[in-house]
């Protein structure tokens, strides 16, 4: 599959049973794809729903992107950003070396993130 694609942005979630969790996932990734033109962006999940990490790993590699990002949409590092995902990030390493593969902070980590949903949530309110 010829790519123009040399990058990608994953954005890894846990999953949930019913797809419908997803959807905001889903806007977010459009969102990132409207800014990062240039780059392959997709959504992957720990479980219960398609894609897996692995699956997207692997199309990202079919379409030419070395430099691949992984964002966990997880709020804070618990058991499956500490626990679930380094495994499946040093399996793929280990049979992809020639990858540039990258752990993004989870949410609560990025930039001014935490600044920005104080902002929000302490803004007044009009009735």
């Amino acid at each position: 599959m010829k790519s123009i694609y040399t990058r990608a942005i994953i954005l890894f979630a846990h999953g949930a049973r019913d797809a419908r969790w997803s959807d905001t996932l889903w806007d977010l990734s459009r969102r990132v794809q409207s800014r990062a033109a240039e780059a392959f962006v997709a959504v992957a999940f720990l479980e219960f729903q398609p894609p897996t990490l692995e699956s997207i790993l692997g199309e990202a590699i079919a379409r030419g992107c070395v430099d691949i990002d992984v964002l966990p949409v997880f709020w804070a590092s618990g058991g499956h950003v500490a626990n679930d995902l380094p495994p499946l990030l040093a399996d793929f390493r280990r049979k992809h070396p020639e990858i540039r593969l990258r752990l993004l902070p989870v949410l609560s980590e990025l930039p001014g993130l935490l600044d920005l949903v104080a902002d929000a949530v302490a803004a007044p309110r009009s009735n």
